[in-house]
């Protein structure tokens, strides 16, 4: 009989176990006081083979903080070992240190930030509901304005953004924060929702498409080749799939837009919200708003096939990649900021 490494050992565990969680666990609980998760997490679902080598066996999901409203918008600084990300609703940005867990407030007011990121000189870029724009945060402490209108309209209301080698910051704009007063202002949408592309030389603005009804989370595959952007539509036209499209990056420009993947899972389909990829080209989507045994992570292979799942307690809007070794999923959840160690890493730094 052949012997199993204990690496070996853990991955073939992990499969097993997943192989049969297709149910939140009943009852758990998270924070203080919790009794801790038998091994392997049965919230960490392996759907498919090629799922089974991300899940490791001895290593559960945990919840890092709790109390917000509306929790956006994660991102990685490397060098500081910090998370910030973004409760909307209270109009501030938190950062999670990673030497102790230590979390504080970061930056308020934050004009109801959502979605956030680094530069790659490390300086952090984020999208303001409020204020209609995306910014940046300079080292003395000024803020820049990159983009507040297109064609002379005020933007509807940035809502992700990231970040390409060659220095261009794209990002959606699908009016979320106009909608209401919770997360920004209420007013009027001047323009059709759309991803834009803001030029690392001269600082043009441009848009590079609004062939989908409401683009939320996006992100670069491994090699910056393809471009994929959560719809969120579904929110407001009764019409939009629920969806992850996809396009190629030819020249800074987008090209051969089409559907990545569905969010309809047995039956039932929530929304995707924020999308990383991992070193493997696997999409790593934040998915909600459909209830136990959906909500959490989905996880799909660079063919679009669902392929994992990581079940949360509560609604995930959006996700990163972090830690000194990049293997450390962060989810921001509703009221909550969780993480999982996984054996993948985030393709890109932030």
């Amino acid at each position: 009989m052949r012997q199993l490494t204990r690496r070996g050992f853990l991955t073939a565990v992990a499969a097993a176990g997943g192989a049969t969680a297709l149910a939140q666990q009943v009852g758990r609980r998270y924070g203080p006081g919790a009794e801790p998760v038998r091994y392997p997490d049965p919230d960490i679902v392996v759907l498919d083979k090629r799922f089974a080598r991300y899940k490791i066996g001895n290593t559960p999901i945990r919840r890092l903080h709790t109390g917000m409203l509306w929790a956006e918008g994660p991102a990685w600084n490397g060098v500081g070992r910090y998370l910030v990300w973004s409760d909307i609703p209270n109009d501030r940005q938190l950062r999670w240190l990673e030497e102790d867990g230590h979390v504080s407030v970061f930056r308020q007011p934050a004009g109801n930030s959502n979605g956030n990121t680094f530069d790659l000189q490390g300086r952090q870029i984020s999208c303001e509901h409020l204020n209609r724009r995306v910014v940046r945060y300079e080292y003395d402490g000024t803020v820049t304005v990159l983009a507040d209108s297109w064609q002379g309209k005020p933007l509807n209301a940035p809502n992700d953004v990231v970040v390409h080698p060659d220095g261009s910051i794209w990002f959606t704009d699908p009016g979320y924060g106009s909608l209401g007063d919770y997360e920004g202002k209420r007013r009027p949408l001047e323009l059709k929702e759309a991803v834009y592309r803001i030029d690392p030389r001269q600082g043009k603005m441009e848009l590079v498409t609004d062939e989908i009804y409401k683009p939320n989370g996006l992100c670069f595959s491994p090699d910056y080749k393809k471009l994929y952007v959560a719809d969120t539509g579904a929110s407001h036209y009764p019409e939009a799939e629920k969806i992850i499209k996809v396009w190629d990056v030819v020249d800074g420009r987008l090209r051969n837009g089409r559907v990545f993947t569905s969010m309809e899972y047995e039956g039932k389909a929530g929304l995707a919200d924020g999308i990383r990829c991992d070193i493997d080209g696997n999409l790593w989507a934040s998915a909600g708003w459909v209830g136990p045994g959906y909500d959490g992570v989905h996880v799909f292979a660079p063919n679009g096939d669902r392929i994992g799942m990581i079940l949360l307690p509560e609604i995930c809007s959006n996700v990163c990649f972090g830690g000194r070794k990049r293997n450390r999923l962060f989810m921001t959840a509703s009221q909550s900021l969780y993480a999982v160690y996984v054996e993948t890493k985030g393709a890109h730094f932030c």
